[in-house]
């Protein structure tokens, strides 16, 4: 059986010199798949998300893309390898524009990327409209947009989106999670921590739960929502 296209696997550490919050922790996602990482806050969901993307030192366990050993890449190495990332908080320059902070997400480029602007703004037509506007004008669920489509700009293979949901109203929360599943259709792996686990779960292929930063249950989306114990302990019955 073939490794998993993006996987961070037996994932021990913390950060800087403080206490290990990953124990053994693995979690992976395959090309053209949804896969999230739920559980109760403080079970390490964002920390096993920075750890795949670079951003703590493990001291045991690896990462790998497409079969590679990345582990030891910086997070901008890894945007070059293929990896999206869009951080909960901070995630937009406030102060520019909607179009400007697209092509601050093509930075990496050296190609013409007016094809993938086209492509974010097809897939988020509220950007289109509002391209020449400050991003700090913007709602809560319009600036998550603009986070996305700017990881987008790097052409990933891999998007990773840490509460994208988080602070946005039911409505909108739908919504972005449509525009996930758009994503997902273009080709593109998403990997996701997400609060709303009952909904995350229903559009997920695969999912992970955590508890206090090693792997508690997993497995599809649909057989998670169908187990008791899941749902008694982490879903609310």
């Amino acid at each position: 059986m073939s490794e998993p296209y993006l996987i961070g696997e037996s994932m021990t550490g913390g950060y800087g010199n403080g206490p290990d919050i990953l124990h053994d922790c693995t979690v992976s996602v395959e090309p053209g798949e949804i896969a999230v990482i739920v559980g109760p806050n403080g079970a390490g969901k964002s920390t096993a998300m920075k750890a795949i993307f670079g951003m703590l030192s493990l001291g045991e366990g690896k990462v790998k893309l497409d079969g590679e050993d990345i582990s030891k890449l910086t997070p901008q190495d890894r945007v070059l390898k293929g990896m999206g990332f869009v951080p909960q908080n901070q995630n937009i320059f406030t102060s520019m524009t909607v179009q400007e902070n697209l092509e601050m997400g093509a930075f990496i480029r050296t190609d013409d990327f007016s094809v993938t602007m086209e492509q974010v703004f097809n897939l988020f037509p509220v950007l289109l409209e509002k391209r020449n506007q400050s991003a700090g004008e913007l709602s809560g669920g319009q600036r998550q947009q603009v986070a996305v489509g700017r990881a987008l700009m790097t052409k990933p293979s891999v998007l990773m989106l840490d509460e994208p949901t988080a602070g946005v109203s039911p409505i909108v929360m739908d919504e972005l999670f449509g525009r996930i599943i758009d994503v997902v259709k273009s080709g593109i792996s998403i990997l996701m921590v997400e609060q709303n686990a009952r909904q995350a779960l229903e559009i997920a292929h695969k999912g992970f739960v955590l508890v206090q930063g090693r792997n508690a249950f997993s497995g599809s989306g649909k057989d998670l929502l169908a187990d008791k114990e899941v749902r008694k302990s982490f879903l609310g019955g």
